[in-house]
C-alpha cells in the first residue's frame, strides 16, 4: 500500500517506535503487542479542552478496554514532564508518550489542521501489529473512544 502523504491505513503494519513515557521510561510499540491490542491515539496538546476531554473519555473507559484485552497509549509532542503533570492532574491510568519533534506522528502520517495544529487520529493495532481501524476527527471526540472499543471487542480472543 503506498504510504505517501496518506499515512498509515487499515491493513498496514503499524510502524514500530520507541518513545519516553510520562515516567521517563522508554516504551517500544512492539513490546506492547502480542498479548493485547493497542489503541494508539495521537492528540494535539496536553491541557487543551478537546485533548483533556478525549483523555478523560479514555480514562473513563480504561477498565472496559483492559477487560477487552487492549492497552490505550496517547501520543503528543508535549514533554515527559508536561505529560506527567497532565496524567496526574486528570488521573490518567494509561501511558502517554512524548513525541517531541513529531517524528512518530510523521511516520504515521497524522495530518495537521490548517498546517499548524497537530491532528487527532486513533489507531487500533491488533496483536500482530496490523492496523485494524483508523479514526480521524478533531471535533467528534467521543467517537474516538466508542469506535476503538467496538473494534477492540471484535478482536478479543475467543475463550473456551
Amino acid at each position: 500500500m503506498a504510504r505517501g502523504t496518506r499515512g498509515i491505513g487499515v491493513g498496514d503494519t503499524a510502524p514500530d517506535f520507541t518513545l519516553p513515557a510520562q515516567s521517563g521510561s522508554p516504551v517500544r510499540l512492539r513490546d506492547r503487542l502480542g498479548e493485547r491490542v493497542v489503541v494508539l491515539y495521537f492528540y494535539p496538546k496536553d491541557d487543551t479542552p478537546g485533548c483533556t476531554a478525549e483523555a478523560c473519555a479514555f480514562r473513563d473507559s480504561h477498565e472496559v478496554f483492559a477487560e477487552a484485552g487492549a492497552e490505550v497509549i496517547g501520543i503528543s509532542s508535549d514533554s515527559v514532564d508536561r505529560h506527567a503533570a497532565f496524567a496526574g492532574r486528570h488521573g490518567l491510568p494509561f501511558t502517554l508518550l512524548s513525541d517531541e519533534g513529531g517524528a512518530v506522528r510523521k511516520r504515521y502520517g497524522v495530518p495537521s489542521v490548517l498546517g499548524l495544529l497537530p491532528g487527532r487520529v486513533t489507531y487500533v493495532i491488533d496483536r500482530q501489529g496490523t492496523v485494524r481501524h483508523v479514526f480521524n476527527s478533531m471535533t467528534v471526540i467521543d467517537k474516538h473512544v466508542k469506535e476503538a472499543l467496538e473494534v477492540v471487542r471484535g478482536l478479543a480472543p475467543v475463550e473456551d
